[in-house]
């Protein structure tokens, strides 16, 4: 059904001069100055085809047209604040749903979140993994977890880690009949390839690594490429070569003995991971609760 209305703006402002029967303390009350007020008195009579005020003397009085409709304007308007007030209150308790960055929800946040849930069980944390580019505005999401150099404009942003890459492999490899015990020994491993940091020209590869290793003679051209690093890293678990991987999205599986990084050198990327809101989520309860039990979570890791 459509509704024939005025202009909100200009159904707020004579409600407040009728209130007040004066323009001045309704500019006051509206931010604005009288001469606006009466500007958008002026258009609302014109849209109705009626006049709202009349002046004696110095006062300002309502019409008959005026006082008729006035209670029943003054009782919309306060019912359209309080519909307003529930809906902010329903996204503000309800379910905090969180966009993030695939790779960094399996690796890294699906097997922290039973702390998180100890830690904060009145919020419903619903977790979307993708890397679809979300209007944290008006999108449905509350807060999201992206890799990058932390530029969000109009955004509150908090930098989680920043990411280093490192030799990592089945501790499998480091024993048998070709051990990976020294970097020259990459050269009779299979190397995984991930590719996910090919938008990302000063990003370490493989190339990268060998040289700031001393290392000669290793074809970096051999082995399988990954789109995604948990399936470069998973490739790794299994057996399938060695990879050069994101320390922190790792440490779940080095700390379990799924991996090992057979030698010291890592090389620092220049990306990072960053939760991202609006800044009005931002000041949610739930919003703060997941950002704290985030940094928590890193702080103790």
């Amino acid at each position: 059904m459509s509704r024939d209305l005025p202009p909100l703006n200009s159904l707020r402002t004579f409600e407040a001069a009728g209130r007040h029967l004066s323009l001045t303390k309704a500019a006051q009350e509206l931010h604005v100055s009288p001469p606006a007020v009466s500007h958008q008195v002026r258009a609302l009579e014109d849209y109705l085809g009626v006049k709202l005020f009349r002046r004696v003397g110095n006062s300002l009085l309502l019409t008959d047209a005026g006082q008729a409709c006035l209670p029943g304007l003054s009782e919309g308007l306060d019912r359209l604040e309080h519909a307003i007030e529930r809906l902010k209150q329903h996204d503000a308790e309800g379910p905090l749903q969180v966009s993030v960055a695939p790779a960094f929800a399996t690796k890294w946040l699906v097997p922290r979140l039973e702390h998180f849930d100890v830690a904060n069980p009145g919020v419903d944390l619903r977790i979307s993994a993708n890397l679809d580019v979300v209007d944290l505005d008006r999108g449905g999401f509350d807060a999201a977890i992206r890799l990058g150099r932390g530029d969000y404009p109009g955004l509150d942003v908090q930098e989680l880690f920043s990411e280093t890459l490192a030799p990592m492999c089945s501790p499998r490899l480091l024993e048998g009949s070709k051990p990976l015990r020294d970097p020259s020994d990459l050269r009779h491993h299979t190397l995984l390839h991930d590719d996910s940091l090919s938008f990302d020209k000063s990003a370490p590869s493989w190339r990268t690594w060998l040289r700031a290793a001393g290392v000669k003679g290793v074809d970096v051209r051999r082995g399988p490429r990954f789109s995604h690093p948990d399936h470069a890293m998973q490739a790794a678990m299994d057996d399938a070569g060695v990879v050069l991987g994101w320390r922190n999205l790792a440490a779940s599986d080095l700390a379990a003995g799924r991996l090992s990084m057979p030698f010291d050198l890592e090389l620092p990327t220049q990306l990072g991971f960053y939760l991202v809101s609006s800044p009005v989520s931002a000041s949610r309860p739930k919003v703060v609760a997941f950002k704290n039990w985030l940094l928590g979570e890193i702080e103790n890791n």
